[in-house]
């Protein structure tokens, strides 16, 4: 077996070269863990409330079109105002909204239209954040280390999503709702660490004022930007075919067995699949044509989702059960090849985010990257509210296996088809970024 050479791992450099990264970095990571804690937390609350899976994938739904406004109208706010500033706004009503959930935790007030509401807010919030922190990275970090950056993002993620929803699915099984989204509240206060120390950074070039003309403005440069507009597309149809998360708790609870914690190692295995290839990223790093590298990392993630859906059927056909599976007993089998897809589509998915959000870093001028990276964050977390609501809608009237078996061929299919339409995405070059 050849031995893995130092370059074939992930490059550190970004952190000698801006310690502002690295702060950031470090506290967006943290911040990251905790949030996990409450989105898993609130997934497993909503189903005890309930015993709905189309309860709990309408938190995702309900906060759709509020998070889609508050990503765009953060873009703005990023691309006309000081972006450390907007950051640190925007990160406080995160901050308490999470300590109003604990409080109502502790109190016993929780009820299933407070866990929407907050839910709302929460993700409305938190998507203004990360569209005025990633605008910030590029003033940063120099742009031949922005895919080396990119990856120590999906690193964030992995760790994150990794031992997030598995610790979520271990404290709310030992200690309870109100211990879990306290610990989110500790967690968060790294955040504000991480983008107080940064400097201001106002945006350069003409500044447009929050409004119509600043969205009319955005919009003609993505009319005119068809590799930028084309890797929205292709992520939009991986997210709304290929998220199952949705379906989770009721895998544990009915399918295979192992509650809460079978919700925390599902959810974790995509996040292990990203924290792995983003470990290896090294060659990543070194790929010029990334509009191809796109297409074959999310042809890999259709794949890969419906291996997941096939595991769900061994599983609902009765294969490697024991006798009883419930809460206590699991489908141990069906549950580790089950692991093994979903960390296939992490990783897949990761490789494509580190590409998809190089292109956006280098490729879009400073002057409207925040408006961009706005809408790159509604795709990212707008897109799995969408498949939440299609994966819970469709299991509900079929079975649990059937949505991400139909969703992973869907999108090989439709990926395949749009990519072939465009011959400048395939030969996209990294050494000379065109939107």
């Amino acid at each position: 077996m050849p031995r893995l050479r130092r370059d074939h791992f992930i490059d550190l450099r970004p952190f000698a070269a801006s310690p502002a990264f690295a702060r950031m970095w470090i506290g967006s990571t943290l911040a990251g863990l905790g949030g996990q804690l409450t989105i898993v937390a609130v997934m497993l609350h909503m189903y005890e409330l309930t015993g709905s899976t189309f309860a709990v994938a309408m938190i995702a739904v309900a906060g759709l079109v509020p998070m889609i406004l508050a990503g765009l109208y953060g873009g703005m706010l990023a691309d006309a105002f000081d972006r450390r500033r907007v950051a640190l706004i925007a990160a406080s009503v995160t901050f308490a909204s999470t300590l109003l959930l604990a409080v109502l935790a502790w109190g016993q007030f929780e009820t299933v239209w407070w866990l929407y509401v907050l839910s709302v807010v929460n993700s409305s919030a938190n998507s203004i954040v990360m569209a005025a922190r990633q605008s910030i990275v590029p003033r940063l970090v120099p742009r031949e280390l922005l895919p080396a950056a990119s990856a120590l993002n999906g690193i964030t993620v992995g760790i994150m999503v990794m031992a997030g929803p598995a610790l979520a699915g271990v404290l709310v099984a030992f200690a309870g709702y109100a211990w879990t989204y306290s610990i989110d509240v500790v967690l968060m206060t790294s955040l504000f660490l991480g983008l107080w120390t940064l400097p201001a950074i106002h945006p350069e070039g003409e500044i447009v004022r929050p409004g119509l003309e600043s969205l009319r403005d955005g919009w003609r440069f993505l009319t005119r930007g068809s590799n930028i507009r084309l890797q929205f597309l292709l992520d939009i149809v991986a997210m709304t075919f290929g998220q199952p998360i949705a379906l989770f708790p009721a895998i544990g609870a009915v399918l295979l067995g192992g509650g809460p914690i079978t919700t925390g190692l599902l959810t974790a295995s995509i996040a292990a699949g990203a924290f792995v290839s983003s470990v290896f990223s090294g060659p990543v790093g070194r790929v010029r044509r990334q509009g191809l590298g796109i297409e074959r990392a999310i042809l890999v993630y259709g794949g890969a989702i419906a291996l997941f859906g096939v595991a769900l059927g061994a599983g609902a056909l009765g294969w490697f059960a024991p006798d009883v599976v419930d809460v206590d007993h699991a489908n141990v089998v069906v549950l580790v090849l089950a692991m093994i897809a979903l960390a296939l589509a992490g990783a897949a998915d990761n490789v494509s985010s580190i590409f998809r959000n190089t292109m956006v870093l280098a490729a879009v001028p400073d002057s409207v990257r925040g408006r961009l990276q706005g809408l790159f964050i509604v795709v990212v977390a707008g897109g799995p509210r969408v498949g939440a609501f299609y994966a819970g809608t469709l299991a509900t009237f079929t079975a649990l296996w059937f949505p991400p078996l139909l969703g992973g061929f869907v999108i090989v299919g439709l990926v395949a088809f749009l990519v072939r339409l465009s011959p400048r995405f395939r030969a996209y070059d990294a050494l000379h970024p065109e939107p």
